[in-house]
């Protein structure tokens, strides 16, 4: 098909088609997306999961124990104490290999802590008694001292 007009007898070539996209047309109308259904309620005694719901890690045992045990030591002498160190340390090295499962990283610490405090303390007061029964001068007095000391 040739697009020279008929009076100049086709000496001329023939001209390009006009550069650039066909006309628009508007484009089919397309219907609206239909709603999306609410999502279906979890089972029962199923946790609910969904965006933005996160569980909480679970406090180590150990870590409880250790925070327990360093608060009654006052009760339980130094062996609390001892206690308290051990399982504080335990728990600690536990939380820190769970990856984030557990918690509890701060009752293990207190625990560490209170532990400690104790040790000192314990071996303050055997200090205290050593001292006291070498500066007696009478040997009843020192078995009084003695008794008296350990009745506590």
């Amino acid at each position: 098909m040739s697009t020279v007009p008929p009076d100049d007898g086709g000496n001329q070539p023939p001209t390009p088609p006009p550069a650039g996209p066909p006309p628009a047309s508007p484009p089919p109308a397309m219907p609206p997306p239909a709603p999306t259904p609410p999502p279906a309620p979890p089972a029962y005694g199923q946790q609910p999961g969904g965006y933005g719901y996160q569980s909480t890690p679970r406090t180590n045992g150990l870590a409880i124990a250790s925070l327990v045990l360093g608060i009654a030591q006052i009760f339980l002498c130094i062996i609390g104490a001892i206690l308290a160190l051990v399982f504080g340390y335990i728990s600690r090295r536990q939380i820190d290999e769970s990856g984030g499962t557990q918690g509890g990283r701060g009752m293990a610490i207190a625990g560490i802590i209170l532990g400690w405090i104790g040790i000192g303390l314990g071996i303050a007061y055997i200090v205290v008694i050593i001292i006291a029964v070498i500066v007696s001068d009478d040997s009843n007095s020192r078995s009084a001292l003695i008794r008296h000391a350990f009745s506590v």
